[in-house]
């Protein structure tokens, strides 16, 4: 049984507040020298970037800073939420989880399933319901005993009013809410925005921000201390029952598919090149962690700046992001291009996620990309966006023919032809299409996956790492 003080989150709709309440939190707690562990439940790659930066306090000066993590029981099955958020949280003082949409918006036409409340209820977490306060005063009673009765096993064990006009509309909230048994843990007033600038797809990741992110977040802790009892949420994240699950551990993960054999710790660990900077910032911290436990040296590297791959590169994972708002920057950057190209034309493993698949395109937007693919991409109108399930339709360095995943597509750009003649994945829910390529180690495509779900991934992609000079 392992006790770990946590706090859920969450709120009736988007947009009610809950992405900043949590982050200011986070860094509230951080500056009082807390050991935060930062969680977001859903697909989400952007915000827990934020949550990195928050909990990353001087306070906590000497620790080492956690990565923003997710819970999403669609990509990784309901079986595994309490053992990852074990596994991230191991060691804090206190776990905060940002919820997603809705308190119990879920995946589609699937019920409960991935939503803040079924992620909730797995964690045995109490709830903070963030409510957006500022088009009402009694009825706010009415809206948070809905809420808290919906599903009993859903614990809202608090509110925090968001967007309060008044001392006057304060107290006819706490007023209203007085009777509903429900603790008001908050009020915040109503402020202009603290600066969290958008474009495309949500929020402008940390990395291409950062200096203006850290005076937001330290904006965000400020109105948290001077409107939330951080004592009585931090005695609400304590009220937490032990869990009984064992944390997630790669090691043990990738261990069947490794045979159970040891890695060789005098033996050379091949080089996997992870692509990152502010062009490529959508990536899940456990897939890094599954190729290290599966034997792989993983080396950071940034395609905007890096005119070269790591030395001994043997493999090569580029995630999700933003190239095309980096385009000409990239196409700028023309030996590492043809560094990434001679690698595929040699054969070796590449995992290449959304932003991963349009660098390796021969264009995008009219820039020269890597040219490994056969396949031109460009900026699109429509947005591409929701839960998908798929297929492998032949073998490749991720998957063996035949293996079912579940995944994520969020996009506004398209690449043209959509599949090679070799596709990655053929989709089945909730529509029917073949998309990606693979070709030779390359498997390219707009599906994100989370690996926590298939960790033999990590040892079939090492598995075609050959050792190389250079």
């Amino acid at each position: 049984m392992v006790s770990v003080p946590r706090l859920v989150i969450a709120a009736p709709a988007s947009g009610s507040g809950k992405t900043t309440v949590a982050m200011g939190l986070m860094a509230a707690f951080a500056e009082r020298g807390l050991d935060v562990s930062p969680h977001k439940v859903g697909p989400d790659y952007i915000d827990p970037g934020y949550h990195a930066l928050a909990v990353s306090s001087p306070a906590r000066s000497g620790r080492a800073v956690r990565p923003g993590r997710n819970l999403d029981a669609y990509l990784c099955g309901p079986e595994r939420i309490a053992p990852l958020f074990l596994h991230g949280a191991a060691g804090c003082d206190l776990a905060v989880v940002e919820g997603v949409m809705g308190l119990y918006d879920g995946a589609a036409g699937q019920g409960e399933l991935a939503s803040t409340a079924h992620v909730a209820k797995l964690l045995r977490a109490p709830v903070v319901l963030v409510v957006d306060a500022s088009s009402q005063s009694r009825s706010v009673a009415a809206l948070v005993h809905g809420f808290a009765s919906w599903d009993p096993e859903v614990r809202v064990a608090g509110v925090i009013l968001n967007k309060v006009g008044s001392d006057r509309h304060e107290e006819l909230l706490r007023e209203a809410l007085g009777e509903s048994g429900v603790p008001v843990l908050g009020a915040l007033r109503r402020v202009r925005a603290v600066r969290a600038p958008s474009r495309h797809l949500g929020l402008v990741p940390v990395a291409e921000r950062r200096a203006e992110a850290v005076e937001s977040v330290a904006a965000l802790a400020e109105r948290v201390r001077e409107g939330c009892d951080l004592e009585g949420l931090l005695a609400l994240a304590r009220s937490a029952p032990p869990l009984a699950d064992p944390p997630w551990d790669p090691e043990r993960e990738t261990a069947p598919a490794r045979g159970g054999a040891e890695a060789d710790a005098g033996g050379a660990r091949p080089v996997v090149a992870l692509a990152g900077g502010a062009a490529f910032t959508f990536s899940y911290a456990e897939h890094a962690e599954l190729l290290t436990a599966a034997g792989a040296e993983v080396v950071p590297f940034d395609p905007l700046r890096d005119e070269r791959l790591p030395p001994g590169t043997a493999g090569l994972v580029i995630g999700g992001g933003f190239p095309e708002v980096y385009a000409p920057e990239l196409s700028a950057n023309e030996p590492l291009r043809g560094a990434v190209a001679e690698l595929a034309a040699a054969g070796a493993p590449m995992a290449a996620e959304c932003a991963g698949l349009l660098y390796l395109a021969r264009s995008l937007d009219g820039e020269p990309m890597c040219g490994v693919l056969p396949a031109e991409a460009r900026m699109s109108e429509r947005l591409t966006l929701g839960y998908r399930e798929a297929v492998a339709i032949g073998d490749s360095a991720l998957a063996a023919a035949g293996t079912r995943v579940r995944g994520h597509e969020f996009h506004r750009t398209a690449v043209e032809p959509g599949a090679g003649p070799e596709p990655a994945w053929g989709l089945v829910r909730p529509e029917r299409r073949v998309e990606g390529f693979v070709q030779g180690g390359v498997h390219a495509s707009y599906l994100h996956v989370h690996w926590a779900a298939m960790p033999d991934a990590a040892v079939r992609f090492l598995a075609g790492c050959a050792p190389r000079s250079g």
